[in-house]
């Protein structure tokens, strides 16, 4: 049954889960010893990967004597078929030892079944083996209505084209990316130019010839507390990034040069995400480089950007270093209608919040924030601002391991395989590291790389589904805590821009005002859910919803029932949705 415009609320249209999945979940909440008197503080993030069918192995190489052999892993959600339900893309690469004999590594497309469960879809979607892939972001470079899939590769990209049918066509050649041969990391899709078109970033890692690999341990700059490991990124040639134009003919034309988002210094970038961060109504974009000073490209909304990185306070930290730049996160975690930066980092240092206070500055809040004492000392990759109590208040996660599996041999050094990070918001510009809290799962010591976001089971809790270099990935799903209300909306553009790719809301219950953004790409070579899910706490109701279209048009919602998925079309307000089986 639907009441109003939006879907049925959690406890009536929960999915049927399979008998694993089901079980998995009363074993979670009878550990945790959840009653319904008296709920835990925090729900249990349950490991649920054995019952979702996945089987999924990420390829790897047990001593990663190269560079190349540990960067891969990002994570995508795809609802490619458009039927509501969150779909899941794992990217795979071949060693070095594979590629010289001619091996390939496959990737894999998981459609959503409904019930708990995924099936492999790989074949005959058209997308097992795009080449050695890296990351992914999904967009709609045609404004089809379908989204599309772009796959970074060691050797540049690959455009998959949603045929609408269940199936993807490679059209890379045609769209004009063919001649990027480099390593290409992290992507992203976003209008700059406010033409209704989606045109595409693809940040570059460094120059690695397969032909001309220096010797394991060979060098200074392959060697890591006193033990031989892999050479790079230091002492190797960056490679610049790309700026792609959509020419809205199904093509793109590489604007990288002129439009001053070209990256002329070739700094090792990693993971891009476009943005408008100092609320202008004209996108920038954040790109995260490898032990180099990150960049912030302010744009003018007609298609120049404006290098901003020192100037914001983005590009080092308060001390003034550049740090090893993984992943990058945004959220409102202050509720002041700003969107802050969350950048992973290596072990040496420390994951760094960059909190935004308006016009295009940042201060680094790292210390302050109590984010440096929770997350020094491990190899941060993907994260993300994400909400899985439902109270409102955006926490932090972090996934992590280490590149080098040789530290495994140091006594008393850092290890191959770390746990994850979660930092439970505070309110008052702090977090709490509540890890040990959030049960036994992210305890684990896991090689974790990407990482998304998402509702999978439409029941309005969100999941976090983690891409493992060395073996198969984590399914992530809260079971127990508070049963807090909430609210999910899919944005869909109608003429122009059919994702609404940097649409935002603006939504109001009570005291409780939060602001997030449709984007594409982020975390860490990953892309989350393109739906937008706020955490309502105790407000059963919204009071009223603004939301901000690409082209600056605002469109305002009122008097919305909570617990509940709303499609917002543009110009027609909420429209009622597929109902959810």
């Amino acid at each position: 049954m639907r009441t109003g415009f939006g879907r049925t609320s959690s406890a009536a249209r929960r999915p049927k889960l399979g008998r694993a999945a089901a079980a998995c979940l009363l074993a979670a909440l009878c550990a945790a010893g959840s009653r319904a008197e008296e709920p835990s503080p925090y729900p249990q993030l349950v490991d649920i990967t054995e019952s979702t069918h996945i089987t999924f192995e990420h390829l790897a190489s047990p001593e990663q004597k190269y560079i190349v052999e540990s960067m891969s892993g990002g994570v995508a959600l795809i609802d490619y078929d458009r039927d509501g339900w969150p779909d899941i893309y794992f990217t795979n690469a071949p060693s070095v030892a594979m590629v010289r004999e001619g091996k390939k590594a496959r990737s894999a497309l998981y459609h959503n079944n409904h019930d708990g469960t995924f099936s492999d879809v790989s074949e005959t979607a058209g997308v097992a083996y795009p080449c050695a892939a890296q990351g992914a972001a999904v967009g709609d470079y045609n404004n089809d209505g379908w989204p599309d899939l772009l796959v970074t590769c060691f050797g540049g990209v690959v455009l998959y084209r949603n045929n609408g049918n269940g199936t993807f066509t490679d059209v890379t050649a045609a769209a004009g990316l063919g001649g990027d041969h480099m390593w290409a990391t992290g992507a992203a899709f976003g209008d700059y130019d406010r033409d209704g078109w989606a045109d595409l970033f693809v940040a570059h890692y460094v120059a690695f010839d397969l032909e001309h690999m220096a010797a394991f341990g060979s060098k200074d700059t392959c060697k890591y507390i006193g033990i031989d490991v892999q050479c790079g990124p230091r002492g190797m040639k960056g490679s610049p990034d790309s700026l792609y134009h959509n020419n809205r003919n199904g093509t793109f034309t590489d604007v990288s040069r002129r439009s001053g988002a070209g990256d002329a210094e070739g700094r090792y970038g990693l993971t891009a995400v476009w943005s408008d961060l100092d609320n202008d109504g004209k996108l920038d974009l954040v790109v995260a480089n490898d032990g180099q000073p990150n960049y912030l490209y302010k744009g003018d909304g007609n298609g120049g950007f404006v290098e901003s990185g020192f100037t914001s306070g983005v590009a080092y930290n308060e001390n003034g270093s550049a740090q090893a730049n993984m992943g990058i996160a945004l959220g409102d975690y202050l509720h002041q209608g700003r969107l802050s930066l969350f950048i992973s980092h290596f072990d040496n240092e420390y994951a760094a919040l960059y909190r935004n206070e308006g016009h295009m500055n940042f201060t680094d809040v790292s210390v302050a924030s109590g984010v440096t004492r929770a997350t020094r000392g491990w190899v941060g990759w993907g994260d993300g601002f994400v909400d899985f109590a439902n109270s409102g208040w955006p926490d932090l996660f972090l996934v992590n391991g280490h590149v080098y599996p040789q530290v495994d041999s140091v006594p008393a050094g850092p290890r191959y395989k770390e746990p994850k990070v979660l930092l439970r918001n505070r309110r008052d510009g702090t977090f709490e590291d509540i890890s040990r809290m959030a049960g036994a799962a992210i305890q684990v010591p896991q090689v974790s790389r990407g990482m998304a976001i998402g509702d999978l089971f439409n029941d309005g809790r969100l999941e976090a589904v983690v891409e493992n270099l060395v073996g198969r990935p984590i399914i992530l799903r809260p079971a127990g805590g508070p049963q807090n209300h909430w609210v999910s909306f899919q944005l869909e553009g109608v003429k122009c821009n059919r994702l609404a790719l940097n649409a935002r809301a603006r939504v109001v219950a009570g005291d409780l005002v939060q602001l997030d953004e449709v984007r594409s790409g982020g975390s860490y070579l990953s892309q989350n859910d393109l739906r937008l899910h706020f955490g309502l706490g105790d407000h059963a109701r919204i009071d009223r919803v603004e939301v901000q279209w690409p082209d600056g048009a605002v469109e305002h919602l009122s008097n919305l029932a909570a617990d509940r998925f709303y499609v917002v079309r543009e110009g027609s307000g909420v429209i009622a949705p597929k109902a959810v089986p």
